[in-house]
């Protein structure tokens, strides 16, 4: 997918790895590119239009659809991590709403408008979806659970020109990863390899270097050849998501 004329929507869009993903796809030629936040955003740039968007919110999201008129890619990116150790239950339960649910509930109600375009869904995950980091146990929980609903919904949609992909992301620096110190990617260079695998149609991208090390591996590995077998078993008369 070349991203020049294309309309896109980030969530999270106000900092990190959102706002650079915001900054790259202007400088990809993107004709329009909605900014989700709850906080607000502003931005020099008219091709940005700031959207209220909290993902845990059914009127906001509903909202939102009403306000973008067509698009071409909505990327998942908004998320939170907690450092936990599984012990409250609440914890959990507010990753699981932000990390999983919030994806899910965007892209069903988006998915019209990406149907009609044969768009594009980029959900942002962490290489903690692949293996748990125990020290935000309740967050590596969540991005599993969220990666296995990327892939579904890659076998799901994949009849109807709808692609689906999962961003592998390892250490970035980035607000949540401050106090952890480790090598970390820029947020600019983490943003330039998501829309180079988008761009690549790569289904799962690895947009670092720390994560770039396992993704052969990955790619050529048992689980991805078990997922490809698994994806094989949707009828072509699947019923739709939304």
């Amino acid at each position: 997918m070349n991203l020049a004329n294309k309309t896109i929507l980030i969530t999270g869009a106000n900092r990190g790895i959102g706002r650079a993903l915001v900054d790259e796809a202007l400088r990809r030629g993107a004709k329009r590119v909605y900014a989700g936040t709850r906080s607000g955003l502003l931005h020099d740039d008219p091709r940005v239009i700031p959207l209220a968007l909290d993902v845990t919110n059914a009127a906001q999201i509903e909202r939102a659809v009403g306000q973008v008129g067509s698009l071409d890619v909505l990327i998942n990116n908004a998320g939170i991590a907690l450092y936990d150790d599984l012990s409250k239950l609440d914890a959990l339960e507010q990753q699981l709403a932000v990390n999983l649910f919030g994806p899910f509930n965007l892209t069903r109600a988006f998915l019209p408008l990406l149907r009609q375009a044969k768009g594009a869904i980029v959900n942002n995950m962490s290489l903690a979806a692949l293996a748990a980091l125990p020290i935000i146990p309740g967050y590596s929980v969540s991005k599993a659970a969220a990666f296995n609903m990327t892939q579904s919904l890659r076998a799901l949609l994949a009849n109807e020109g709808v692609t689906v992909h999962a961003v592998l992301i390892g250490p970035t620096d980035t607000d949540m990863n401050r106090g952890l110190d480790i090598p970390k990617s820029s947020v600019e260079t983490t943003a330039r390899g998501i829309f180079d695998g988008l761009e690549n149609a790569e289904e799962d991208i690895f947009p670092d270097p720390a994560s770039q090390s396992i993704a052969d591996g990955w790619r050529n590995g048992a689980v991805k050849a078990m997922e490809r077998q698994f994806a094989a078993f949707v009828p072509a008369s699947a019923a739709k998501v939304a």
